[in-house]
């Protein structure tokens, strides 16, 4: 089904083909690089309050935890929101439609992805739920390995008695390395290796192609966490051969509640339904119940279709500008690791070493809890960091120190050269001159009593 829409009239034109495909047919190419430009977020120029009674732009380097939506992606939903209706499960027009709109963002998803013939692409709500959802679809008795420097969502949701985590590595190579030697002493009928994209907490890129490789040499499938990965580097699992992608639209520039698991589908169709609900079903008889195969087999019950469409909304933007975005980032993250580094007694994190970066800078400073060095920026200079052990514990207890926490900047599409130059004065700031306003820890944090500011919002409805 194709869909015109008419911005200024409002208006939908629609020509109805078949509904559901397992693998949708790829959809239309990314434009050439000429018509590249870096898409804007919904959160430019927000405005917020600081303790010096000024009202200063929000500076975001928390894009490894959530991203703002772009522009782009909000219009996608208002869009939808216009007209949705329920999928697969009507015959009225805004059902049709919506249906038609949800199964083109799988197609979208899957050419993001660089998804092969017979790959399906199933709606999540998250990495995590992605995640889930392949371990409960693992053969019996599957031999699972990880590393331990993984987030929690690729760490945990296993069998614990049939997981082998592979200690913290030092290097690409040294992760290589361990996984070769893991592998040559299982003899396990089915082994899936959990491959990291990006590092969460240092933003390292993992040597995704090469692991990919020994697994394969070994008879073992792969997943990939892209969650940091995605939002930053074109992603093909065709050639980084991976058998499966995990990610969430939350980091992509998309709103809460979506997520995807894109990959092979024989042990996807072989496991029982994730979700055994509606939509899921072929016929419910009083003997027995016949499944769908394909991804309506896991997504049981009605579909979050706004946030597949949104998804697919950011994938586009993402795909159109990839070059304009890697340049913007890699700048970026060029002058903020110079200008951190050069700061007296700020100390950078890292685990594999020399690696690609997607902009993500980790440090501590020396005298100074993490989580008072972000509320200062926070209060001081509207900066947003994020602290603490970022749902790797393991990993910042391996690079950080033994429960020890660290300050995380993650720049992306709604950070500008302004917030690194900002960022990097507030933190030499506190360096040399300490807090401007005296800090007391609470339960709930740290905040300053002499905070003028009244930080209440009105409730959204």
């Amino acid at each position: 089904m194709s869909i015109t829409i008419d911005p200024l009239q409002d208006t939908a034109t629609a020509s109805f083909g078949a509904a559901r495909t397992s693998r949708p047919a790829p959809s239309r190419p990314a434009p050439s690089r000429s018509a590249q430009s870096l898409p804007r977020t919904v959160s430019a120029e927000l405005g917020v309050p600081t303790v010096h009674r000024t009202v200063t732009d929000y500076a975001n380097f928390d894009h490894g935890a959530t991203t703002p939506a772009l522009v782009s992606v909000a219009e996608a939903v208002r869009t939808t929101e216009r007209r949705y209706g329920s999928v697969h499960r009507g015959a009225g027009y805004a059902s049709r439609v919506t249906t038609a709109w949800f199964e083109a963002a799988r197609a979208e998803v899957a050419s993001f992805v660089g998804a092969r013939p017979g790959d399906e692409v199933v709606f999540t709500r998250n990495t995590t739920d992605a995640l889930r959802l392949l371990a409960h679809c693992l053969p019996q008795n599957t031999q699972v390995f990880a590393w331990e420097s993984a987030h929690h969502a690729a760490l945990l949701p296993w069998p614990e008695e049939r997981t082998t985590r592979l200690p913290v590595p030092g290097s690409a190579e040294h992760a290589v390395r361990l996984l070769r030697e893991a592998l040559r002493h299982t003899d396990a009928e089915h082994t899936l290796v959990v491959i990291t994209g990006a590092c969460n907490v240092t933003g390292e890129i993992w040597p995704v192609a090469e692991l990919s490789a020994v697994a394969r040499k070994f008879g073992a499938r792969t997943v990939l966490d892209a969650a940091q990965y995605a939002p930053h580097v074109p992603l093909d699992i065709d050639a980084l051969d991976v058998d499966w992608v995990a990610f969430s639209g939350h980091k992509l520039y998309a709103p809460y509640g979506a997520g995807v698991l894109a990959g092979r589908r024989d042990w996807l169709d072989a496991a029982d339904p994730y979700l055994p609900a509606g939509g899921a079903t072929i016929r419910v008889r009083r003997e027995r119940t016949d499944w769908q195969t394909g991804p309506a087999r896991h997504e049981g019950g009605t579909p979050n279709a706004t946030g597949a469409i949104a998804i697919a909304a950011a994938c586009a933007a993402l795909r159109a500008n990839r070059a304009t975005i890697e340049a913007h980032e890699a700048q970026l993250y060029a002058r903020l690791s110079a200008g951190l580094s050069a700061i007296d007694g700020v100390r950078i994190v890292s685990a594999l070493g020399d690696r690609p970066n997607v902009g993500v800078v980790t440090f501590t400073v020396e005298g100074y809890d993490p989580s008072l060095v972000s509320q200062v920026l926070a209060d001081e200079h509207a900066i947003a960091v994020r602290d603490g052990r970022f749902c790797a514990h393991l990993l910042c207890d391996a690079i950080v120190g033994d429960g020890a926490s660290a300050v995380r900047a993650s720049l992306g599409l709604a950070t500008t050269g302004e917030h690194v130059d900002r960022l990097i004065t507030g933190v030499r700031r506190l360096v040399e001159d300490g807090p401007a306003l005296s800090y007391v820890r609470t339960e709930e944090g740290w905040s300053a009593p002499a905070d003028p500011r009244d930080l209440s919002e009105p409730l959204p409805w």
